[in-house]
């Protein structure tokens, strides 16, 4: 993210005439909320190597180990299916700061659990609060960002995670010679902590300010980061565009209620103008998670100990993954504002279906466990250069402005219950037909998605969200209302 902003108006850019220090400021802010994003990979990954140690402390059976892992993802659900209605109605920054509570509070349940229903207590708060950062943290930056790299700040989110997965595959190499599961835990109090602080740092959203009415503390913010004049033009287009898609609650308004008293945000989401917005932020959420990927990346020590590993040496061989995964994400965020969301999105399916169906040949034929490895690297290169970073870019840029929240949240709310089923599901899979076909069951499904990219999803680089709201209902037939 190196290159000069283009601070010119642009009938695209949201923020206008930014300054150069008002683009360090916008910078700034994106770096900061995206340890929310850092929590969310951490928290999802540290388990895989733990629980090579705890079910040994707690005897857990098959069904209890893939629980202790899924039952955060349920917890995640929930969290973002709440996340949406609470920040359209309290704003971004007070959910962001309470969900860096949540974090700690599930991680010191976590590392002081004395047995497996309380480790699992400790899970579902997490999950509750991954399942928060995942809806709002691309929300957040969505509304933040000027159109021109909207892009590489939303892949920031994308990109928080892998290093978040990473250190968590680190904190567990660094632990495994001890078995300190409950150190590895530990690790993850201190961004918890730091989350908390920077949201008294950072501002409110100044769309949210806007759509809720609060203009002048929306043009504080921007003043401080554009050029004079540039906040009054932020907010006549936010005002103008709030016309057509229709505005945020109303200042006075019941829970739920537009300026009418009409039906929640959630039943907008359902209007015939923003349901393909919908339906592709759903499907795509679906598509990837039973594409496989959390079965690699939650199970890895696991899928290489059956391979015939050491636990010790299956997490060191997780951690080439976690490395990889942040290095190809970085490629993904310098290009997904050059070459586009589509071919990133194409080229990715593509790869991953050849890749874990490679994998799959690779278990059925009990080939040496480094090809294994290999073909689980080939899988996350081509998942972290597309369908990794670019299914979150695709979510903070299909809804209009004021259904992002809601529609953000759906979205999350599909990928965290499709991880849940493929998580909960994937070991007794296993157990039942063989790691080869439950992997090219997953290959199948690339294949599939490669279809639904090229039909149903539009492209939404430098585009304003008037112009992907067009192309959606020219893909779908819908109607302009």
């Amino acid at each position: 993210m190196s290159e000069a902003l283009n601070t010119r108006p642009a009938a695209e850019s949201d923020f206008v005439d930014l300054t150069p220090r008002g683009e360090r400021t916008v910078r700034g802010w994106a770096m900061s909320i995206t340890i929310g994003s850092f929590l969310f990979g951490f928290d999802t990954g540290i388990i895989s190597g733990a629980l090579l140690f705890i079910r040994e402390d707690f005897g857990l059976n098959s069904f209890e180990q893939s629980s202790v892992v899924s039952v955060l993802l349920l917890g995640a659900v929930v969290g973002a299916l709440l996340s949406g209605r609470i920040a359209d109605r309290h704003g971004r920054r007070p959910l962001l700061a309470g969900l860096g509570v949540l974090f700690f509070l599930g991680i010191v349940l976590a590392a002081l659990a004395n047995g497996y229903w309380m480790l699992l207590l400790g899970r579902v708060v997490m999950g509750l609060a991954v399942g928060g950062v995942s809806a709002t943290v691309p929300t957040y930056l969505g509304e933040m960002a000027p159109a021109q790299i909207r892009g590489r700040v939303l892949g920031l989110n994308q990109l928080l995670i892998t290093i978040g997965l990473l250190v968590s595959y680190l904190v567990n190499w660094a632990f495994a010679e001890s078995e300190q599961w409950r150190g590895m835990f530990w690790i993850g109090g201190v961004p918890s902590a730091l989350l908390v602080l920077v949201c008294l740092w950072l501002p409110e959203s100044p769309v949210w300010l806007i759509t809720h009415g609060r203009t002048d503390r929306a043009r504080k913010i921007l003043d401080r980061v554009t050029e004079p004049g540039g906040a009054d033009r932020v907010v006549a287009r936010y005002e103008e565009t709030g016309g057509e898609h229709g505005r945020g609650p109303t200042p006075g308004a019941g829970p739920g209620e537009d300026a009418e008293g009409g039906s929640s945000t959630l039943r907008a989401l359902w209007a015939p103008a923003v349901r393909p917005a919908l339906l592709v932020g759903v499907i795509l959420a679906a598509l990837q998670q039973f594409c496989g990927i959390n079965t690699i990346l939650y199970y890895a020590p696991t899928i290489m100990g059956e391979a015939g590993l050491s636990a010790s040496r299956s997490i060191y061989y997780s951690v080439f993954i976690g490395v990889v995964n942040v290095i190809v994400t970085i490629v993904s965020v310098y290009l997904v504002d050059r070459i586009g969301r589509r071919p990133l999105l194409l080229l990715s399916l593509v790869g991953m279906g050849v890749s874990i169906a490679l994998l799959g040949v690779a278990f059925s034929a009990e080939l040496d466990p480094v090809l294994m490895l290999v073909f689980m690297l080939l899988y996350i290169v081509a998942f972290g250069v597309g369908m990794g970073p670019v299914f979150w870019v695709l979510l903070g840029e299909l809804f209009p402005p004021a259904q992002r929240a809601e529609g953000s949240s759906a979205g999350s709310t599909v990928n965290w219950l499709s991880n849940f089923v493929v998580s909960l599901l994937f070991l007794p899979l296993i157990q039942a037909i063989g790691h080869g076909p439950t992997f090219w069951i997953f290959a199948v499904i690339c294949v599939l998605g490669v279809a639904f990219v090229a039909r149903w999803v539009p492209e939404t680089r430098g585009r304003h969200a008037d112009e992907v709201g067009e192309d959606l209902r020219r893909r779908w037939n819908a109607p302009a209302t």
